[in-house]
């Protein structure tokens, strides 16, 4: 189906993508999911092409191009290639918007040419063991103490987590705030800082070469110029980021669906059962013309989701749909192309299989699906 939203810069933008994730991330697949994360140099390759950080300012490195339809491209690529692992989108559609937002001059000084570069992985850590999709239950703390804050708890779940060298941390320092979200601010905590220690690197279903770990934090001194953003204003600025990243994962649901229909399509050809390719049995068919059509449309949906956050529309709870409905379809399309495998779709050789893992997790970080649903319906007055 023709896409009418890019122009020549991201063709070329694309061509750039596609030959970094085909010559230099592809090949590890294997690699990379048995060992549990990627190379660093990988990242230091990525900034050297300008695939990172292209929101940042000139001065800094970046392009002083706030454009969704790059991050789509780059989402796109990395699924249409087989790239597993890379971390570029927690960078570049999560965080990019904090680092370039609520940074103060100095804090851009320091930070933002090794972001551009990818000499720093960035990472952000919201979810606790007792607080995932219910921030305002965050019990990790920061009570200030002089020119610093004193970081104490622990967060899990957190993407980068082992290779992140920035680590935004989402704690509270308001203690007798009215309402609990009042009281959160966010702390950049950076490798070496003492007391600060990564704890498992957690053992997932899938995504298996994309670093998950826990992260623990004993009395870390945190200097009081690495607050992000307004003190005690921590919600609020996840509130005003959170609908780029929903739309982010959206764009990987459209994209990994795209990838599992285009290998099954393929299978469908080349499979023979009874003396027939099994694409021309009528069900087959049938099924593989409704996903090809249900791409389609969830592609056309997520593109007009892109100009929207572009044109600063895309409201909360427009994202929160975006996700839900895009990661749901997602997850049916990938379980049809499964099923279409056969046997062979069972087995861990076949990407389908990596897929199918893949994706499970979709419908849950971001905020769980059933909270997206949530969010919709109080857009809608309830």
């Amino acid at each position: 189906m023709r896409r009418t939203i890019f122009e020549p810069e991201h063709d070329q933008f694309r061509a750039t993508a596609r030959s970094f994730f085909e010559k230099e991330c592809a090949p590890h697949t294997e690699e990379w999911e048995a060992r549990g994360y990627v190379d660093r140099d990988v990242w230091l390759k990525a900034g050297e092409l300008g695939l990172l950080g292209w929101e940042m300012p000139e001065e800094y490195g970046g392009a002083d191009t706030k454009d969704f339809r790059f991050n789509a491209i780059l989402n796109e690529e990395y699924h249409a290639t087989g790239t597993v692992g890379v971390g570029l989108g927690v960078q570049n559609d999560i965080l990019a918007g904090y680092f370039r937002d609520l940074t103060t001059d100095e804090q851009k000084k320091r930070w933002l040419p090794q972001y551009v570069s990818g000499e720093y992985i960035t990472a952000i850590a919201m979810s606790e063991p007792g607080a995932g999709s219910d921030l305002a239950n965050i019990k990790t703390a920061a009570r200030k103490d002089g020119d610093s804050y004193i970081l104490n708890g622990s967060k899990t779940f957190i993407s980068n987590g082992l290779l992140a060298d920035l680590v935004v941390v989402v704690c509270r320092t308001d203690f007798d705030a009215e309402k609990p979200h009042k009281g959160l601010s966010l702390l950049v905590v950076e490798t070496g800082m003492e007391g600060f220690s990564r704890g498992r690197k957690l053992d997932k279903i899938g995504q298996r070469a994309a670093d998950t770990a826990e992260l623990i934090f004993e009395d870390v001194r945190v200097p009081a110029e690495n607050l992000m953003g307004e003190e005690n204003r921590g919600f609020y600025h996840l509130m005003n980021n959170l609908p780029a990243e929903r739309l982010g994962i959206a764009i990987h649901a459209v994209a990994q669906a795209r990838r599992a229909l285009e290998l099954t399509t393929g299978y469908a050809r080349e499979r023979v059962a009874f003396g027939t390719p099994i694409g021309k049995f009528q069900v087959n068919k049938h099924a593989i013309a409704q996903m090809k059509t249900e791409v389609d449309v969830m592609q056309t949906y997520i593109d007009q989701c892109i100009l929207a956050v572009n044109s600063g529309e895309l409201s909360a709870d427009e994202a929160a749909g975006a996700k839900w409905w895009a990661t749901e379809t997602q997850w049916k399309i990938i379980d049809r192309c499964l099923q279409l495998h056969g046997g062979y779709g069972y087995m861990n050789e076949y990407e389908i299989a990596r897929l199918w893992r893949d994706a499970r997790v979709q419908r849950i970080y971001g905020g769980t699906n059933e909270i997206m649903l949530d969010i919709v319906g109080k857009g809608l007055g309830f």
